[in-house]
Parts: C-alpha cells; structure tokens; sequence
C-alpha cells in the first residue's frame, strides 16, 4: 500500500457487510456503510470504491470472509487477509481480544 491508496476494511458477516473506507493521507475512516453479503452487492461496491481511484481491501480472518476475498480479486484488485488473533503490541506482547478496535 501507499499514501495514494484507499484502503477498504470489510467485517464480513454471513449476511452483511461493513465497509469502513480510509482515504489517501487520511488517519481516520471518514465513511461506514453496510451491503448485503451477496456477490452483486459486493461487485456494486467494490466498483463504486474503486471508481474514485486507487483502492486496496483489507478483511479479518474468519468463516464468511475467504470467499468475498476471492471475489474481490478476481475483480482485480488487492484483498489482504488481517488476522486480528496476532497483531502485536508496541513492546513485544500480545493484543488480547478484550483489547481489539477497530481503528483503521
């Protein structure tokens, strides 16, 4: 990723969606919003994200995330899998579950 890049991260549920969008040179997300979890519907936003510029999508490992994943890239953009269960603190320990936000 670069500083000219929209990041998109998805909390992909088995019928939902939500998308939080964080521009270019920006350090908060300035748009949420949720789609169904449904391939037109995904199509339908990853087209409009896309459509303004530069964008990469991030999601969190879990049951309902790979095959929007597979979606997403084979619509040929970039999907990172974030997994939440390994994310390490500053000084070396581990962030527990109680501690997570989202923050992206």
């Amino acid at each position: 990723m670069n500083h000219c890049t929209t990041v998109v991260g998805l909390d992909v549920h088995k019928e939902t969606i939500v998308a939080a969008v964080l521009p270019p040179g920006m350090d908060r997300v300035t748009k949420t919003f949720s789609i169904e979890n449904e391939p037109k519907a995904v199509e339908r936003m990853v087209q409009s994200v896309a459509a303004k510029g530069a964008v990469e999508f991030v999601y969190e490992a879990g049951p309902c995330g790979y095959q929007t994943h597979r979606q997403i890239a084979q619509l040929g953009h970039k999907c990172a899998l974030i997994a939440s269960g390994i994310i390490l603190l500053g000084g070396g320990g581990d962030l527990r579950p109680e501690q997570w936000a989202i923050s992206f």
